[in-house]
C-alpha cells in the first residue's frame, strides 16, 4: 500500500506541474527514443538480411572478385576494382578440382532487363537475368516448381531456354502455364522450359523477379569480358572447410598468387555475411549508445533539479510527516520512487515511440514489423536507473530535513 500511495502522489505532482514535468521528461524521452528506434530499425533490416542471406542454403559459399559487404569508403573500393576478373577458364579450374563438393557452378547475372511475350506483354526493366550451369540450380537453393532444370547439353550448345521466377510469370503468364511458351530477352526468344517457386523478397527486393539462361548462352549474349561467380555446396557439414580450403588454394593457384600474399578475391558464406553485418551494426549501435548516455545524462541532471524543486516546494509537508512519526527512510524511499516514476513515464513514452519510428523501415521495405523485447527491457532498466542515480540526493536532502525548521518553512 506504502508504494502504490507514494506512487500515486508521484503522479499526483506530475500533474500539478505540467509543464514543468513535460520539459523534464523530454530529455529522457528523447534518449530512449533513440536507442530503441535505431535497434528496432536495425532489428527489422537485420532479419530481413538473413533472411535472404540464408538463401544461399546449407553448407554453401559463393567466391567472387568483389565482397558483397565491406567498409573503408573509397580506397578499399578501389583496392577491390584492380583485381583481376575472375575468367571462365579460371572458374573451370575451380570446379574441376573440388573433391568434396556436392554441386560446383559457376554463373554470372545481369540487371535491368525487361522481359516479353510474342504477345507484346512485358515486365519492367528491372528483371535480374542469371546465366547458371545446370549445378548452379541447387547451390542457389532454387527450385523448381514446375518443368525441369537446364542440362549439359543446353549449355554446351548455348541453347536459347530459360526457367522464370514467379513474379515474371505472374506479369507475362497471368491466366495459364508459361511451360513450352516463347519469350524475348534482347532480340532473342527462349523456349520456357521451367518455372520457380517462390522466393520472397529482403530489403524491399523481389527474389522472384528474375530469369535463368544457359551460362554460355548468357556470355554470347551479354558478353564475356565481366568476372564471373563461383559457387559451392560442399557433400556435409563435416567436410564444408576442407571444401572451401580446395576451391581457396585451386583459385590462388590458377590466378598465381605468391605464397604469403592474401587472396585477391573474396570468400562468403551465409555465416560470414551475417557476421560481416553484425560488425558493422555493432559501430552504429556504440555510437547511438553513447549518444543516448549523453542525452539520459542530461535527463538525469534535470530530474535532479525537478525533484529538488520538489522538495523546497515541499518543506511543510515533509515536516509534518515526521512529526507524525514518518522514518528517514520513509521519506528517502518516497522522493527516490517519485523520481524513478518520473523517468518511467519518459521510458514507457520513448520506447512506444521508437518502436513506432524504428518499425517505419519495415514498412518501408514492406518486412515484418518487430518488437525488439530485449532493448525494451534495457530501456526500462535504464529509466529505473537514471531516475535511482538521480534521485539520491534529493531524497537525502528531504530525509535529512529538521522536522522543526520544515515546519517553520514558509
Amino acid at each position: 500500500m506504502l508504494i502504490a500511495e507514494i506512487i500515486k502522489m508521484a503522479l499526483n505532482a506530475i500533474r500539478m506541474n505540467k509543464l514543468r514535468s513535460t520539459l523534464t521528461l523530454l530529455g529522457v524521452v528523447v534518449g530512449v527514443f533513440s536507442i530503441i528506434g535505431v535497434m528496432t530499425a536495425l532489428q527489422v533490416l537485420q532479419n530481413s538480411i538473413e533472411s535472404g542471406l540464408s538463401s544461399l542454403g546449407a553448407n554453401t559459399f559463393q567466391i567472387e572478385k568483389f565482397p558483397r559487404m565491406f567498409v573503408g569508403g573509397h580506397a578499399a573500393w578501389e583496392k577491390y576494382r584492380h583485381r583481376k576478373d575472375i575468367t571462365l577458364d579460371q572458374a573451370e579450374f575451380v570446379v574441376a578440382r573440388v573433391r568434396t563438393a556436392q554441386y560446383a557452378a559457376i554463373e554470372s547475372g545481369n540487371w535491368g532487363q525487361t522481359i516479353q511475350t510474342l504477345s507484346g506483354l512485358k515486365t519492367n526493366p528491372n528483371v535480374q537475368v542469371y546465366g547458371e550451369v545446370p549445378d548452379g540450380i541447387p547451390t542457389n537453393n532454387w527450385t523448381i516448381k514446375e518443368g525441369r532444370s537446364l542440362t549439359d547439353n543446353e549449355q554446351t550448345y548455348s541453347s536459347n531456354v530459360v526457367i522464370l521466377g514467379q513474379e515474371v510469370v505472374k506479369k507475362l503468364f497471368p491466366l495459364g502455364s508459361a511451360l513450352g511458351q516463347d519469350v524475348k530477352i534482347g532480340n532473342d526468344r527462349y523456349t520456357v522450359i521451367g518455372v520457380f517457386e517462390s522466393k520472397g523478397s529482403a530489403m524491399g527486393g523481389d527474389s522472384d523477379n528474375m530469369v535463368v539462361i544457359p551460362l554460355s548462352k548468357f556470355l554470347n549474349e551479354f558478353g564475356k569480358q565481366r568476372s564471373l561467380h563461383i559457387m559451392v555446396k560442399a557433400k556435409s557439414p563435416e567436410v564444408y572447410d576442407q571444401c572451401m580450403e580446395e576451391a581457396r588454394m585451386a583459385l590462388r593457384v590458377v590466378r598465381k598468387v605468391d605464397p604469403g600474399k592474401e587472396d585477391d578475391f573474396e570468400i562468403f558464406s551465409n555465416e560470414s555475411l551475417i557476421s560481416t553485418f553484425n560488425d558493422f551494426t555493432k559501430y552504429v549501435k556504440m555510437g547511438v549508445g553513447f549518444i543516448s548516455f549523453i542525452s539520459l545524462l542530461a535527463a538525469g541532471v534535470g530530474i535532479m533539479n525537478i525533484m529538488l524543486v520538489s522538495v523546497t516546494e515541499r518543506t511543510k509537508e515533509i515536516g509534518l510527516r515526521k512529526s507524525v512519526g514518518a522514518r528517514k527512510g520513509n521519506i528517502l524511499s518516497q522522493f527516490i520512487t517519485e523520481a524513478v516514476v518520473l523517468c518511467q513515464i519518459g521510458g514507457i513514452i520513448g520506447i512506444g515511440l521508437g518502436i513506432l519510428g524504428g518499425n517505419l523501415a519495415a514498412v518501408a521495405f514492406s518486412l515484418p514489423a518487430v518488437f525488439p523485447v530485449d532493448w525494451a527491457l534495457i530501456g526500462f532498466a535504464l529509466c529505473a536507473f537514471i531516475g535511482l542515480v538521480f534521485g539520491v540526493y534529493p531524497a537525502w536532502k528531504a530525509a535529512n530535513l529538521d522536522p522543526i525548521e520544515a515546519l517553520r518553512y514558509e
